[in-house]
């Protein structure tokens, strides 16, 4: 682990300054820093170079770091024919088969890669490696062992007798998979929800062609090492790198894939529903989320205050579940500010992603860090005040400073039936809030957004806080916390927040096609 005093000396790589003590930690044969990185298409369990590439650029420093193939749809039609042929195979193979890789491909990762995949991730995503190590990579080894053991004791099989007109029958229904699966997935946890599609996907007996977010594609590059490793059969699992705008469409829309599972913005969600749809394709939308949190004046004050700032913050806001708009009840609302600015102040504040202790690093993109400073003038246009932040401004090492740093921001004032930053996902380190005065008027602000992803409501009054919550129209709510979840649960939103839930059997029953079939002798 990263200590404060640990030896500050750097080593030098394609213009990344990169901690000594992290060269011991990272395993060479899965990623040579010593070299700029070369991300390769995996296909048929082949890896592949292209001679065009695309620029990696690390968010901490803008340095560039490495390459990502610039894939072209024929290459996506090897890998989709890839995954077609994989599946005739791989549909057959026992669960206990299944089950057994994909807990080998966890065992890899938690005892030979994890360290590297931590590095990899901040390296690539600019996050905190303290969040890494806490969350990010615990939940991508999480995700392999829990669908590995899952598939063993899920039976959703059932049968019957039927006597119709004196006749007797016996009907049995069953779930089969269905065929290649299109997995794509956005940018800001890259391994966390891909391993979280893939895990079920296999699971189920499917295989699949994955297309990872081009900003951030490092950590799933690593994870087809790992599964080559792991031994999972050729075919089953390829990934195309590449531009969305390029690849996206004619993976979606492509008459061999039956399965399209995406994460990522409600507009592409739009555009990818609508190119599925004219093949009724099994459609999951994971999309955005503009999510309310609750503060009622009988609430465990300081504890909504903690998970306030980690609902706010935590990844630099770049989670769809961020609860981005808090409500504050008018008899608490100036403690509550005052108490939420002074944490913000105190603990939440930017830092080097690499040094122990940081909550906040850069933001994915300069591109995401001008979106989201376009944003914060916005809320200044329509009257907002900033409490704290509110700009890039920060006193970093040197090189640090073309990182693309936003200080965590807190915005009032807004108006909450008016204000379109209040509808707007900002997907960044920015928080308003805004006061009510009853449960109904509380409600009313929770759902005025086109979003219905999740909410959070802190109240100790039991029955309302069972009111409250089937008032809200959102896919989740959590009461007195924020992301505390059992991956049997469903996971999902609705409105303009996607359709379809993850999460347990709500995955493998996406993943399989139900069939029923009734003998009569």
């Amino acid at each position: 682990m990263l200590g404060n005093s640990e030896s500050t000396q750097t080593q030098t790589v394609d213009g990344l300054n990169l901690p000594e003590h992290a060269t011991a930690q990272i395993d060479a044969s899965l990623l040579d820093i010593n070299k700029p990185i070369e991300i390769q298409n995996f296909i048929n369990n082949q890896f592949e170079s292209l001679s065009e590439g695309i620029d990696i650029l690390s968010p901490r420093s803008n340095s560039k770091i490495g390459t990502l193939p610039d894939s072209t749809v024929e290459d996506l039609d090897r890998a989709i024919e890839a995954a077609k042929i994989a599946f005739e195979t791989w549909s057959k193979t026992s669960r206990e088969i299944r089950s057994k890789l994909l807990k080998t491909v966890a065992n890899l990762i938690r005892d030979k890669y994890f360290e590297t995949f931590c590095w990899a991730e901040s390296l690539d995503t600019g996050k905190p490696i303290d969040t890494c190590r806490l969350v990010d990579i615990p939940r991508v080894i999480k995700n392999f062992e829990f669908f590995s053991n899952y598939i063993l004791n899920w039976y959703p099989d059932s049968s019957l007798t039927l006597d119709v007109e004196g006749q007797e029958s016996f009907q049995f229904e069953s779930r089969q998979p269905i065929g290649v699966a299109g997995l794509v997935t956005p940018w800001n946890l890259p391994a966390y929800l891909l391993s979280w599609k893939i895990a079920p996907c296999l699971a189920a007996g499917n295989t699949c062609v994955c297309k990872p977010s081009e900003v951030t594609s490092l950590t799933a590059y690593l994870l087809c090492k790992v599964i080559q490793e792991a031994g999972i059969p050729s075919g089953v699992v390829n990934m195309v790198f590449g531009y969305g705008y390029k690849l996206g469409d004619h993976l979606t829309s492509h008459a061999d894939v039956p399965v399209v599972s995406f994460t990522g913005g409600t507009e592409t969600g739009k555009r990818v529903a609508a190119s599925a749809a004219p093949l009724f394709k099994k459609l999951s939308l994971e999309l955005g989320g503009k999510n309310p949190s609750l503060i009622f004046d009988d609430c465990d004050f300081d504890q909504a205050v903690q998970t306030s700032l980690r609902a706010a913050f935590s990844n630099q806001g770049q989670i769809c579940l961020c609860c981005s708009r808090i409500y504050v009840q008018d008899t608490i609302y100036d403690k509550f500010v005052a108490k939420f600015v002074e944490g913000v102040k105190n603990e939440w504040k930017i830092g080097d992603p690499w040094t122990k202790g940081t909550k906040v690093g850069s933001v994915v993109s300069q591109v995401h860090k001008e979106k989201i400073l376009s944003l914060i003038q916005l809320g200044r246009d329509e009257g907002g005040e900033i409490l704290i932040g509110g700009d890039d401004s920060n006193s970093l090492a040197s090189d640090l400073k073309e990182g693309y740093f936003i200080n965590p921001t807190v915005i009032v004032g807004l108006d909450p039936t008016k204000s379109k930053l209040l509808q707007t996902e900002i997907f960044g380190p920015v928080v308003t809030i805004n006061k009510f005065s009853t449960e109904e008027e509380a409600i009313k602000y929770a759902n005025n957004t086109r979003y219905g992803l999740t909410s959070s409501v802190w109240t100790e009054n039991g029955k309302r806080a069972r009111r409250v919550a089937a008032a809200i129209k959102s896919g989740m709510v959590w009461v007195n916390c924020w992301m505390v979840r059992n991956m049997q649960a469903s996971f999902g939103g609705s409105k303009d927040s996607g359709i379809g839930r993850e999460g347990g059997t709500h995955s493998l029953s996406f993943y399989t096609e139900l069939k029923s079939v009734t003998l009569k002798d």
